[in-house]
C-alpha cells in the first residue's frame, strides 16, 4: 500500500514547499521522460520549469533513477520512471478548475514491500526518511481540511476565507474547506 497525501495548494505555497524541501536534494523528472532530458533541484526557483500537471520528485541520493520504454499502449516507444524500484515521490500538482475552483492534488511513494506492485525489497532507509520529512512539512505548514483527508496551503486557506471555493479532484468532487 502506497503512502498517500492529498493537498490544496496555489503557486505562493507551493514555492514555500518547494524552498522548504530543498535541502533533500530531490531531483524533477516528467512522468513522461523526453530525449535528452536533464533533471533539476526540485527548489522554489524552479517553480516555473515543473511540469504542468504531475511529476516525480526523485531522491538520487538514496539510489538510481530507473527508466524504461513503454511497449504498448499509445505512449509506445516513450521512457517511464519504474515508480516501485526507483526512489521518487509522484508529484501531482493542484490546478484551478474551468469554473475557478481550487483543484486538489496529491503526492505518493511506494515505501513498503507489497504483493500488489511486485517490491521484493523495501524502500531504502533514507528514502523513507526522506519521505517522512516531506510528510513532516505538510503536517507544520497546512491546515486540516473539512471533511478530513487533505492539507491545505496557508496561503489557500486564506483564499478560500476570501470566497476561493477548493475541490477534491476525484469524483465526485466534493468541497473543501480549513478545519477551524
Amino acid at each position: 500500500m502506497a503512502n498517500v497525501l492529498r493537498f490544496v495548494m496555489d503557486q505562493d505555497d507551493e514555492r514555500a514547499f518547494l524552498n522548504a524541501i530543498s535541502g533533500l536534494r530531490l531531483e524533477v523528472y516528467p512522468v513522461r521522460v523526453p530525449e535528452g532530458w536533464r533533471p533539476f533541484r526540485a527548489e522554489g526557483a524552479a517553480l516555473d520549469r515543473l511540469p504542468e500537471e504531475s511529476l516525480y520528485l526523485a531522491a538520487t541520493e538514496a539510489g538510481p533513477v530507473l527508466v524504461d520504454r513503454i511497449k504498448r499502449g499509445p505512449d509506445k516507444g516513450s521512457w517511464r520512471v519504474d515508480e516501485v524500484r526507483s526512489p521518487v515521490i509522484y508529484y501531482e500538482r493542484s490546478r484551478t478548475d474551468e469554473a475557478g475552483a481550487r483543484l486538489s492534488g496529491k503526492l505518493w511513494a511506494e515505501l513498503e514491500i507489497t504483493p500488489q506492485t511486485g517490491r521484493r525489497d523495501a524502500a531504502p532507509e533514507r528514502f523513507r526518511l526522506t519521505y517522512l520529512e516531506v510528510e513532516a512539512w505538510f503536517k507544520r505548514a497546512c491546515r486540516k481540511s473539512q471533511p478530513a483527508g487533505f492539507w491545505i496551503g496557508p496561503n489557500v486557506a486564506r483564499r478560500s476565507k476570501d470566497g476561493m471555493t477548493l475541490k477534491d479532484a476525484e469524483p465526485p468532487g466534493k468541497t473543501l474547506r480549513p478545519f477551524r
